[in-house]
């Protein structure tokens, strides 16, 4: 079975409907333009293989060959044919956009937040020369509602899941269905976690995606060496990740040389499927794995922090999710053992982040950094599930609480933007913003019409420094939570809030409901408009 395929033929173009004002301000800085209904089309599998591509056509044409800079290590896992096919000149064209998520990354888990511990250099970077938000929030406190609110520009009041392991319904509309109709190559690697099994009405491919890899079932995303992945309708095998596991559940020493790490399978397609798609518009949903639990990472991103000799509580065995089962005995028992987790967990998110600098690499040496909006956050707070000590790390920084918490520790996460020659480098932005803003963004990117029926506001304005343009929310709401200005509040029970003034008391612990009766009985309001 190929393991790093080309993608099948998709959708042609559709003619593009500039959106009005924000749209105008964004061609005088960035170029647009639209290519041709036939210019750049990737090949059908028929149609690679007629012309004596590698291959049945079960699975697709192959990518170009892997490079040593493509893999981890420098080693270069298989070879692969290149096929040729028509392409865009890559001028005078609408931006790119890749949106890459972390699983479970604490405000504070980032260098540039103030992290101390965990290294974190290109993320950090990536601050330096754009710009980094200190109030963007997720779409949940767990991760489907959360993804569900990014994809479809709905908060919780109107989002179709509300719960972890919902699926999207066939009338949801995503930011990738929109982007696709509006010619633009759509792609997602990694962790769909909202149902992704192929011909599900929810899948990736049925939402919009004209590539995905990645897991089809939210439990089995939570391990980095799986016996299967998806690439589209196909079922990628890995034999080589059975049996990893000893007897007392924690991966043989050599797992990194037996076995094959999901993470690095999901950088190599996503730099794989760059290059493919470089000479036309594209959209690239990164959302990573890292650092849900369990907990492990090959050796040469562990060793760095092995050496610190910080203190440690080894994890056992048969403590925490055990994917939904079904998926190989070796995961039965729940994520693994792990005898050093605070340095694993450091590695992983050490590792994610050189991961995230190769991709910008690539979009600069490809010449399409100019031309490219990359959105880096996480899709809610962080949890210690895999044994690490989230005190030790000061994972959420100034805030309460974690994932699972309405409090800001649990929806209040880091968001970078970075867009060379756009966004001002180093910038540092208070706007108050969500994931269900993320669909109206792509869409004045994408130069089309934005949905009438979605909750999200742009945020392109403050992106591109027109902090004067950028509208404002009334309110968010998170189903158990609302912010309205400076203000949160937290039912408490029947008729009974928690009220908090975010601008002095970020953390929570100063409850002002007895001292501002009148703004308890204006925000509690929103709870039930959010849902009408």
């Amino acid at each position: 079975m190929t393991r790093y395929p080309r993608f099948l033929k998709t959708h042609r173009p559709t003619t593009i409907v500039l959106a009005a004002g924000l749209f105008s301000a964004l061609i005088a800085l960035a170029s647009s333009g639209v290519a041709g209904p036939d210019a750049g089309l990737p090949l059908s599998s028929a149609e690679f293989v007629a012309q004596g591509g590698a291959g049945s056509g079960v699975e697709g044409t192959p990518h170009p060959a892997a490079t040593a800079s493509d893999l981890p290590g420098g080693e270069v896992k298989k070879e692969h044919p290149t096929a040729t096919s028509a392409s865009v000149p890559n001028t005078s064209r609408r931006p790119n956009i890749v949106f890459i998520l972390a699983d479970d990354l604490g405000y504070g888990e980032l260098g540039c937040y103030g992290q101390e511990k965990i290294k974190t250099p290109r993320l950090d970077r990536m601050a330096e020369e754009g710009m980094r938000f200190t109030c963007h929030y997720a779409g949940f406190t767990v991760c489907s509602p959360s993804r569900c609110a990014l994809m479809t520009g709905l908060h919780m009041g109107h989002a179709s899941v509300k719960g972890n392991g919902g699926a999207l319904k066939k009338e949801d509309v995503t930011v990738a269905m929109l982007l696709k109709e509006a010619g633009y190559k759509t792609c997602m690697i990694g962790k769909w976690g909202l149902v992704g099994r192929p011909g599900h009405p929810g899948s990736p491919n049925s939402k919009g995606f004209d590539h995905w890899f990645g897991y089809d079932n939210q439990g089995f995303a939570h391990f980095y060496y799986p016996e299967f992945l998806w690439r589209n309708d196909q079922k990628v095998l890995y034999p080589e990740n059975h049996n990893l596991r000893t007897d007392d559940g924690q991966y043989v020493a050599d797992v990194d040389k037996k076995g094959s790490y999901a993470h690095d399978e999901f950088t190599t397609e996503a730099l794989g499927w760059i290059r493919e798609n470089k000479d036309r518009p594209f959209f690239l949903y990164l959302p990573y794995t890292i650092p849900h639990a369990e907990l492990t990472v090959p050796r040469d991103s562990l060793e760095p922090y092995l050496k610190l000799g910080w203190p440690e509580t080894p994890k056992l065995i048969d403590k925490g999710n055990n994917g939904g089962g079904g998926y190989g005995s070796q995961y039965k028992r729940g994520y693994c053992a792990q005898s050093h987790p605070n340095a694993t967990y450091a590695g992983m998110i050490t590792r994610m982040d050189r991961d995230i600098g190769r991709i910008l690499d690539l979009l600069d040496e490809l010449g399409l950094g100019e031309n490219t909006l990359v959105i880096f956050s996480s899709d809610n707070g962080p949890s210690p599930e895999g044994g690490q000590d989230v005190e030790f790390f000061d994972s959420n920084g100034p805030l309460s609480g974690g994932k699972r918490s309405m409090q800001e520790g649990g929806i209040r996460v880091p968001m970078i933007a970075r867009w060379p020659g756009k966004i001002e480098p180093g910038t540092v932005s208070d706007h108050p913003s969500a994931f269900w803003d993320f669909l109206p963004t792509a869409c004045d990117l994408a130069g089309i019409e934005t949905p009438g029926n979605i909750d999200g506001i742009s945020y392109l304005p403050e992106l591109l420094g027109k902090s004067d343009a950028q509208k404002k929310h009334e309110y968010f709401y998170w189903i158990w939570a609302v912010r309205a200005g400076k203000w949160k509040l937290h039912p408490g029970g029947p008729n009974k809030f928690r009220l908090y003034d975010l601008e002095k008391d970020i953390a929570e612990k100063h409850d002002l409901s007895g001292e501002f009766p009148e703004v308890v009985e204006r925000i509690s309001k929103y709870f039930e408009k959010a849902k009408q």
